[in-house]
C-alpha cells in the first residue's frame, strides 16, 4: 500500500492534522480538541489509512503528550523539529504564510521526505533523569534569587551587606547580631528572617532531589562518571538530553547538537573563519561547560590541555571552548561504549557503530579517575562559553 503520513501541529487546546500520501497529495485535514474525547476522534479519523506514520512537531515540548499517547497505542511516531517545518513552509510556494493548516501540511511533508527523523519511543529512565535535572535547575534558580534578595535587604541593616558566600546558616548568624528599635527596622528584620526560612526550605528540597538523582544514576548502566568532573547531576543531564546516542552519526554530529562545534563563517574564498556556536542544546552545553571548569580548577589532563592552548596563543575563552569540544568527544565515546555493553552484556557488541570508539582521540580527563570533590557542581568562573 502507498505510504501515508499524518502531520500534526500540536497546541494546548487543539491539534491540527493533515494527511498526505506518498506523492504529497492531501487526503484529509481536520482539527481536534486536545482532550480525551478529541484523542478518540483523532484515532477514529486516522484509522481510515494504513499503514501510517505520524509526524508530530515538538515531541519533547507541546507535542510530547500526544506523541507518547500515540506510541502507547502502538503507532509509529517521528519527531519533526520546528526549524525543518518552517523551512518547508517557506519554500512550499505559499510565501511563508502561517496558520495551523499550513503548519500541519509542512510537518507532514517533512515526515514524508526526511528519512532520518528521530522516532519517538516510550518514556524510559532517561525521561525521569531529564525531569529531575530540570527540576534541580529550577530550584537552583530559586535559590539564587533568594540569596540575592537576602543580600539586597541586609544592606539596609548592615554596612556593606552580607558576605558573598552567603548560606542560610551564616545569614541567620548575621541577622541575630542586630536588634532594630524602630518600627521600620523591625519590619525589615522580620522580612529577612522569612526569606532565610524560604532559603532553608529550598536547600532542603535541593538536598532531597540530589539524593534522588544520585540513587537513580547509580541504577543506570553508564560509565560517564569515570570522566573527571562528571558527577550524578551532570550524568543525569547528559543522559536525559541525549537519549539514544545512535541518532548521532558521529562525534562531529554530537558536537554540533550540543553547541561545542564552532560555526564555519568563511566566505568569498578567503581563509577559514570559525565563530562561536550559540545554537544547539544549551542545557547540554552548560553541563559540558561545568565539566570544563571543574577540570581547569583541578590538577588533571584537562587543565594541562587548557594551559597548552593558552601557550599557543589562544584566549582564555577560546581555550575553554577547545576543552569543551574534547570533553564532548569524550562523552560521546563513553555513550557509545555504554550502548555497546547494553547490546551485548558479555562485552562483544553486536554491530560496530559508524564512528568506532577506537577511532576517537583520547580526550582530556577520559582516563583520569574521579578525585574527591571533582563530582560536585562548581560555581561558574568569570570565563564563559
Amino acid at each position: 500500500m502507498a505510504k501515508v503520513v499524518i502531520g500534526v501541529d500540536p497546541h494546548k487546546r487543539i491539534n491540527a492534522v493533515v494527511v498526505v500520501n506518498a506523492k504529497g497529495k492531501v487526503l484529509g485535514r481536520e482539527q481536534f480538541e486536545n482532550t480525551s474525547s478529541g484523542f478518540r476522534e483523532l484515532r477514529t479519523f486516522a484509522n481510515r489509512w494504513r499503514p501510517r506514520t505520524w509526524a508530530v512537531e515538538g515531541c519533547n515540548g507541546v507535542g510530547k503528550h500526544l506523541a507518547q499517547r500515540l506510541v502507547a497505542e502502538g503507532e509509529r511516531v517521528v519527531d519533526v523539529s520546528t526549524r525543518r517545518a518552517a523551512l518547508v513552509r517557506v519554500f512550499a510556494g505559499g510565501n511563508g504564510r502561517k496558520n495551523d493548516d499550513t503548519d500541519a501540511y509542512s510537518i507532514a511533508l517533512v515526515g514524508l521526505q526526511t528519512p532520518d527523523l528521530p522516532e519517538v519511543v516510550a518514556d524510559d529512565r532517561t525521561a525521569a533523569l531529564r525531569l529531575l535535572a530540570n527540576r534541580r535547575h529550577e530550584l537552583v534558580g530559586l535559590r539564587t534569587q533568594a540569596v540575592c534578595r537576602i543580600h539586597r535587604d541586609l544592606v539596609t541593616l548592615f554596612p556593606g551587606g552580607a558576605p558573598r558566600a552567603l548560606t542560610a546558616k551564616s545569614a541567620k548568624q548575621l541577622l541575630a547580631t542586630t536588634r532594630p528599635r524602630d518600627e521600620v527596622g523591625r519590619l525589615r528584620r522580620r522580612l529577612i528572617a522569612e526569606q532565610i526560612a524560604d532559603l532553608v526550605a529550598i536547600d532542603k528540597r535541593l538536598a532531597q532531589l540530589e539524593a534522588e538523582i544520585k540513587a537513580l544514576v547509580a541504577e543506570t548502566p553508564t560509565g560517564l562518571m569515570r570522566l573527571f568532573g562528571v558527577g550524578p547531576v551532570t550524568t543525569a543531564r547528559v543522559l536525559g538530553e541525549v537519549g539514544d546516542v545512535a541518532r548521532f552519526r558521529s562525534r562531529h554530529h554530537f558536537a554540533s547538537y550540543n553547541g561545542t562545534a564552532p560555526v564555519d563563517a568563511s566566505s568569498g574564498g578567503g581563509p577559514p573563519v570559525y565563530r562561536l556556536n550559540i545554537k544547539g542544546n544549551r542545557k547540554l552545553n552548560h553541563a559540558i561547560h561545568m565539566v570544563a571548569i571543574t577540570q581547569i580548577r583541578n590538577d588533571c589532563a584537562g587543565r594541562d590541555f587548557y594551559r597548552r592552548k593558552i601557550r599557543e596563543g589562544k584566549t582564555p575563552k577560546e581555550a575553554v571552548r577547545a576543552l569543551k569540544r574534547r570533553i564532548s568527544d569524550s562523552i560521546y565515546r563513553q555513550l557509545l561504549e555504554d550502548a555497546a555493553r547494553q547490546r551485548d552484556p558479555g562485552g562483544q557488541a553486536g554491530t560496530t557503530p559508524k564512528t568506532s570508539v577506537t577511532d576517537l582521540t583520547p580526550m582530556a580527563g577520559s582516563s583520569v579517575k574521579p578525585q574527591p570533590g571533582s563530582q560536585r557542581e562548581p560555581t561558574p568562573l568569570t570565563v564563559t562559553a
